[in-house]
């Protein structure tokens, strides 16, 4: 969780103003993850992007809240950049992934 707002500056325990939350999901854990949590996340007013990082193979989505209020999706995949545009940082998303051994690699 990533704030930038001022309000925020102090905290130690609690961020009330993110404007990126990031969450590494599982099978187990996905559906709550795209489901209940996105639309409890969906209501804080300062939240720009939400990403889901996928801990069964390369792939990163992005929602990211557009100029007309909608959520869009950018999707990630092995070889691409990925733009966080809340924080203003671009990296290889094969630097999420270093030294992650896959349990189910498909071939």
């Amino acid at each position: 969780m990533v704030s930038c707002d001022e309000r925020d500056k102090r905290a130690t325990k609690v961020i009330y103003h993110p404007c990126l939350i990031v969450e590494v999901f599982s099978p187990s854990t996905e559906g709550i993850d795209r489901g209940k949590k996105f639309q409890n996340y969906r209501q804080i007013s300062t939240l720009k992007e939400y990403v889901l990082i996928n801990a069964e193979q390369i792939m990163v989505e992005c929602f990211r809240l557009n100029e007309k209020g909608l959520w869009e999706l950018h999707t990630y995949n092995q070889g691409d950049e990925i733009d966080l545009i809340s924080v203003d940082f671009k990296f290889p998303i094969e630097l999420l992934y270093e030294d992650v051994i896959f349990e189910n690699l498909q071939q």
